[in-house]
């Protein structure tokens, strides 16, 4: 069997002591005892034996001696944890079933199928789930604490500047090469009959829960094409400017938990919904999203139609921003001259991965200035087709970081380094405050943090 990364690289390291016994560990015929005590909370031998086969068997570099580095980590993330029940910090559990779903669809298409990774863990999908339920809720308890601790760090041009200057040239990054682009899309004319019978599909399910026949999240895991499908259609709680408006009036209208509301129309589809829960300014619903599908002939009506006002560009009678600005229907970047904007970094430059496919396709052989035929794509995050063309306005080749094209980046990467000295000093004094214990064999380590060793140790 193929091996596979069980976690992303952002979930390592507050999630280490929620790993234990994900595989069966090899480490069946090992002795238990108390290694570490944080607090009243002990670490286990087996803790660190069953976190060390894991990051082995994943090819995870470990940095040092693992019976060092492994129980610090883990002791840390108790200290975060503790500090998390003193303030009284959680997180939402259906972001935490977003997380955790999010991550079983990635090992699932890591590994292959659902059978596969039940046979890799020994354990069914529905036991997997609860397990990840405590590694997500702990990295998001973690996470929360760290952000309330570093909420107030804030940064000058100047002090960029000199952190810039101070940085060792083998410690600047290298920058791959971006490339800056305009895109126009227009979407195909969807048939009537598809639009209805869409909507008859939806008033069906809605009569099926307010008869009840048939429970919401059900129909929602089974039919609706959201990505929130797998949590039941469920979204969490959300303000009204995190919904699009027309959702967000009817989600913030529903007074009653057993009714479905009407059918609502927006830029993804037609939905139905149902709430939940309404605290305050925010609101938690459930959802069934169908989209509809335009057919070949919509499709290449739509790419000719798209054509035309190219070769009306290419001959000078307007500009690609002009016609942006009057014919395309992605509202993301009609207002804005068709400029992409990278969602990561809300700048106008992408690395070629982290453009739509289609997009990088046409765009990787075209010089600036350059605008593609036609083509059809996938709108990111909405799973429908739409006609397009884009235009390569710029490619930044592949360089070392400066400050005049690359000040953000430094911005955040001193940012970055201001928060973990925060952090760093955080640590150093719970740990001071904090009763900690370390048995003999264990504590004779270079740890990252000092005070760990206490002087009866």
């Amino acid at each position: 069997m193929k091996k596979f990364r069980i976690l992303m690289p952002s979930v390592a390291l507050a999630c280490l002591t929620a790993l234990y016994g994900y595989a069966d560990s090899p480490q069946k015929n090992v002795i238990d005892e108390v290694v570490w005590v944080v607090g009243d909370e002990a670490i286990f031998r087996s803790d660190v034996e069953n976190v060390y086969q894991d990051m082995r068997q994943q090819g995870d570099i470990i940095g040092g001696d693992p019976y060092c580095v492994i129980p610090e980590r883990i002791a840390l993330e108790k200290l975060y944890l503790h500090q998390a029940k003193i303030d009284t910090i959680e997180v939402q559990e259906s972001m935490v079933r977003a997380r955790v779903d999010q991550q079983i669809n990635y090992m699932i298409n890591q590994i292959g199928s659902k059978e596969k990774l039940e046979e890799y863990f020994h354990k069914s999908i529905p036991a997997l789930r609860d397990q990840f339920m405590e590694v997500m809720r702990n990295k998001g308890i973690v996470d929360e604490v760290q952000r309330k601790l570093t909420e107030g760090v804030t940064t000058t041009p100047s002090e960029v500047r000199k952190y810039f200057d101070a940085l060792p040239q083998d410690s600047v990054p290298y920058i791959p090469m971006k490339v800056e682009a305009q895109i126009i899309t227009i979407n195909p004319m969807i048939p009537r009959q598809e639009i209805d019978d869409i909507k008859a599909r939806l008033r069906e399910y809605a009569d099926r829960v307010n008869r009840g026949e048939s429970d919401f999240s059900t129909l929602a895991i089974m039919f609706s094409q959201d990505g929130s499908s797998m949590q039941g259609g469920e979204l969490g709680f959300k303000s009204r400017s995190e919904l699009v408006p027309e959702f967000a009036n009817v989600a913030f209208n529903l007074s009653d938990p057993k009714k479905v509301s009407r059918i609502v129309e927006t830029e993804y589809g037609y939905h139905i919904m149902q709430l939940i829960e309404k605290r305050g300014e925010q609101v938690n619903v459930r959802h069934i999203l169908l989209t509809p599908r335009a057919s070949s002939k919509d499709l290449s009506d739509a790419v000719n139609r798209l054509d035309s006002i190219r070769k009306e560009i290419v001959a000078n009678s307007f500009s690609f921003g002009e016609a942006a600005a009057l014919l395309s229907q992605d509202k993301d970047t009609r207002n804005n001259q068709g400029i992409m904007i990278n969602g990561n970094d809300r700048s106008s430059r992408f690395e070629m991965q982290e453009l739509p496919q289609e997009v990088a396709n046409k765009i990787e052989n075209m010089s600036p200035g350059d605008i593609s035929e036609a083509f059809v794509m996938i709108m990111p995050n909405k799973n429908k087709e739409v006609a397009a063309i884009v235009r390569l306005t710029n490619r930044i080749p592949g360089h070392r970081a400066n400050l005049s094209d690359d000040f953000n980046l430094i911005k955040r990467m001193y940012e970055d380094h201001k928060k973990q000295e925060v952090l760093n000093e955080w640590v150093e004094k719970k740990i001071k405050e904090t009763y900690v214990r370390i048995e003999d064999g264990w504590n004779n380590c270079d740890f990252r943090y000092k005070g760990w060793v206490k002087e009866s140790n």
